[in-house]
């Protein structure tokens, strides 16, 4: 009983050594010779989708009339201190994708991006005001990360091009545990659902179109083969353990 203990402590050892391999990120062997490697970004703007919250300042020389539109106080820029406060602080688009703006009305902004949105709202307001400027900005851009990391849960992101490295560094980094090959990302397309695997020590993922966030992303990380089975060791050797503990005991006081 005792051998077998010590055999299970002895494949414990060895199967929980850790490579370099398994935990480096975007792996290049021209890396290691310090030879630049160039990859073609492959960003895609986001297109505005119903229930999309958007802050829109509008400045210009008479501020009364700027500020009709200015739901967000105008010198407090686009920081808002609690998040969930967007939803009275921004204009929601509505099922339709349509957003309403005072003096302006109904703006149908579905499918556009952030930068066409603010060039539609300046040609409607040159209208009404002279030397005005806009300024648009996505506030819900939202993404949850879960599974092996160090911090999970749900982070606001201020930046569009942000990528899937900078979501998961929001979130702590992975734990060593952690699977690098088997990385789930579930992004919501309209209606559905779409659940992508990534390869975090794959250098080719900067050039896939999924490397840059979306709103509404979730990440989730598995953690490693190798230390569910160290895991399930630690308990068996455990077990063992006791086991053999309480045979020596008994044969012991017999």
């Amino acid at each position: 009983m005792r051998n077998l203990a010590y055999f299970l402590l002895l494949v414990l050892f060895v199967s929980s050594c850790v490579t370099k391999k398994e935990l480096v990120y975007l792996q290049n062997d021209n890396l290691k010779k310090n030879i630049p490697t160039e990859y073609q970004s492959n960003f895609t703007a986001y297109q505005l989708q119903p229930n999309d919250v958007l802050s829109i300042k509008v400045l210009s020389v008479d501020p009364d009339m700027s500020n009709m539109f200015n739901i967000v106080n105008p010198n407090n820029a686009f920081g808002v201190s609690d998040p969930g406060s967007m939803y009275i602080s921004g204009y929601t688009l509505d099922a339709e994708g349509f957003i309403t703006l005072p003096i302006i009305g109904k703006l149908k902004v579905l499918g556009l991006t952030t930068a066409q949105t603010q060039e539609l709202i300046q040609k409607n307001l040159n209208r009404y005001i002279t030397d005005a400027t806009v300024i648009s900005k996505l506030l819900s851009f939202k993404i949850s990360v879960l599974g092996d990391v160090k911090m999970p849960g749900h982070f606001y992101i201020y930046n569009e091009r942000a990528n899937i490295l900078e979501g998961l560094s929001m979130a702590g980094d992975l734990t060593q545990a952690a699977s690098r090959q088997n990385l789930k990302l579930i992004r919501q397309k309209g209606n559905q659902s779409e659940v992508i695997l990534l390869d975090l020590r794959d250098p080719n993922l900067v050039q896939s179109q999924y490397y840059y966030l979306m709103p509404n992303d979730v990440i989730y990380v598995e953690p490693r083969t190798k230390q569910l089975k160290r895991d399930n060791l630690v308990v068996v050797s455990t077990v063992l353990g006791v086991i053999s503990t309480g045979a020596l005991l008994y044969n012991l006081f017999k």
